[in-house]
């Protein structure tokens, strides 16, 4: 076996959209799940198969709205999606150019035309146009909101119509598109300087698609109503649209599924591959698109994704041949055992992702004496030492909400963020600020996670010793729950890309559908404003320090730790040679992957 081990010391400056990550769900059994998806790692004779075993189960063809932002449903998207760029394994931004260009036109104002290459096509065979693109910048601008919201994030007045998981801020300040003459482009004109423009617009969901769900004729029906309805302001909101509610309903929803749908229409695709089988809570079938005219074709004739949650069950996939790719959330196991394989080439290194609990600013939270109180319990040393240290004994306790520690900035933003008060459980300093009270609180969790349980276990004995009542919230489909209020903490994660500074306020920004807490600082929110308007690498980290100090003041919670990343891919594998930190890990380059034996 050849282990490759990649350096922690990844430099980037900021990270980009974040995806919630592994969420594990219940392991498949040992042999293969039914259906047609059972196929073992040969895929068959004479079949050019790969299968991947993921830690969750998928939930949505949608990956893009707040509830379908799971990293496995990412992955899907990549390999169903045409993009106009990718993030490679050493995060530099490259475009697709077969698929169309991104340029930009002027700095002042800044001004980005983006053009799709005649003849590009979705997997029915309609054309991919503008209208796509002016219904991507739609659901990323929120252009159309005029919500208002309480001081837990709820909407008081006004209407939030696409549930957009990234941030809105930046692209924002733009008016609706000018649609090029050749129907396939779309100009951006910006209010203010963007430092993620290149980044923030991709090729999204089929325009057409989502018309015809709406009741409307076709994709141009939509792009009229996009471009007859106003600018959201939510200090004059307006009645709510029907048809637009409509249009926003179907986003936010309609490729929501667990199982194979019997609507053909929610699978149509622009990537190399679609998908054309599902096993709830098993497996996802992918094969080529063959309408896809771009440069990155499938070289497969289908990818197999098994859920398997356990870390052993997916090794023992592994060497049982049921499986050629395993990504797990690495445990004190993992290594041990993967060392005992022959055949297998594994590849370890610091995620740009990270575990952490978050309080909510509402119901047994809304008092900051009870969050400090909590915090003062958690056991961040103890989780620590019983999920990461096993894998990487130099580890650390996570002490930054905003930076990871490969990061610049990291050492500077921990000597002033305040995180320093909350090292060892301070059982004393809690019961203190409690002043007698035993505050119950609900954590949620993902049930079928171990090193979620784990965490959780830990926090419940200490938090105890405090007089906190502490209720088991774990569930295997914890993040459909994520900002329902029927928790008070959460313990989960984030996996991001790698490659911009918009995840800052995608999190901490008020009102952002990835805000599920209900943080909201107007001082936090004017920084993240000049963050995203900022170019220059150096006033960008000391923008983002001053803008974590404010939330550990705020007793928002806490970080946990970073996360290990492991890998590890037969040998019959070809086009997985690289470690990947980011949230799509070896899939960064799915239309690469390939078998030797074929």
């Amino acid at each position: 076996m050849k282990i490759r081990r990649i350096s922690a010391g990844v430099a980037v400056l900021a990270v980009g959209a974040l995806a919630l990550s592994a969420c594990s769900n219940t392991p498949s059994d040992e042999g293969s799940p039914s259906g047609s998806s059972g196929q073992g790692g040969t895929g068959g004779a004479g079949a050019a198969t790969i299968t991947v075993a993921e830690v969750n189960q998928f939930t949505s063809l949608n990956a893009t709205t707040a509830t379908g932002n799971l990293d496995l449903n990412a992955k899907i998207a990549l390999a169903t999606g045409a993009h106009l760029y990718y993030v490679t394994s050493d995060l530099t931004v490259e475009h697709d150019n077969s698929l169309g260009t991104v340029e930009k036109l002027s700095d002042d104002p800044l001004t980005v035309k983006y053009t799709i290459n005649e003849g590009q096509q979705w997997s029915d065979g309609e054309p991919i146009d503008a209208n796509d693109l002016v219904l991507a910048w739609a659901v990323y601008s929120g252009y159309y909101d005029d919500a208002s919201y309480g001081d837990d994030g709820s909407v008081t007045g006004g209407n939030a119509y696409f549930s957009y998981a990234g941030s809105t801020q930046g692209i924002n300040d733009t008016e609706f598109p000018e649609i090029g003459d050749d129907g396939r482009s779309i100009t951006l004109t910006y209010a203010q300087p963007f430092a993620d423009w290149e980044v923030v617009l991709d090729l999204d969901r089929p325009a057409h698609i989502v018309a015809k769900k709406a009741g409307l004729a076709d994709a141009a029906a939509l792009t009229d109503l996009l471009r007859s309805q106003p600018r959201g302001d939510a200090a004059n909101p307006q009645p709510e649209n029907p048809q637009l509610r409509a249009v926003a309903d179907f986003y936010n929803t309609g490729w929501d599924t667990t199982t194979m749908p019997s609507d053909p229409d929610l699978l149509v695709s622009s990537g190399p591959y679609q998908v054309s089988d599902i096993v709830e809570g098993q497996s996802v079938t992918l094969t080529p698109n063959e309408n896809y005219t771009g440069t990155n074709k499938a070289k497969l004739d289908s990818i197999i994704v098994r859920t398997i949650g356990d870390p052993s069950a997916q090794i023992q996939a592994l060497q049982n041949g049921e499986v050629d790719v395993i990504s797990p959330q690495a445990n004190a196991d993992t290594l041990s055992s993967l060392e005992g394989l022959s055949g297998v080439t594994v590849h370890q290194g610091a995620q740009l992702a990270y575990d952490h609990i978050d309080l909510n600013f509402s119901g047994v939270f809304a008092d900051p004496n009870v969050r400090e109180a909590f915090m003062k319990t958690v056991p961040r040393q103890a989780i620590l030492d019983s999920i990461i240290t096993p894998l990487d004994p130099e580890a650390q306790v996570l002490n930054s909400q905003v930076f990871l520690p490969q990061q610049d900035g990291y050492e500077e933003a921990v000597a002033t963020n305040g995180s320093s008060a909350f090292g060892e459980p301070d059982i004393e300093g809690a019961k203190a600020l409690l002043n007698g009270q035993t505050p119950t609180v609900r954590i949620l969790y993902s049930s079928e996670n171990t090193n979620r349980v784990d965490a959780f276990t830990l926090i419940q004995q200490s938090a105890s010793e405090a007089g906190f009542q502490i209720v088991d919230e774990g569930d295997a489909t914890w993040n459909t729950r994520l900002g329902d209020g029927s928790y008070d903490a959460a313990i989960f994660g984030w996996t991001s890309s790698g490659v911009s500074v918009s995840d800052t306020p995608q999190v901490f920004g008020s009102g952002q559908a990835s805000n599920f807490n209900g943080f909201a600082n107007p001082e936090a929110d004017a920084l993240m404003n000049q963050l995203i308007q900022t170019v220059d690498p150096d006033e960008q980290i000391a923008l983002r320090q001053q803008i974590d100090k404010l939330i550990w003041d705020s007793f928002y919670g806490l970080p946990l730790f970073a996360t290990v990343g492991v890998d590890a891919v037969a040998e019959r594998v070809t086009g997985i040679d690289a470690y990947n930190p980011n949230q799509y890990g070896v899939w960064w380059n799915v239309w690469e992957w390939g078998v030797n034996d074929a």
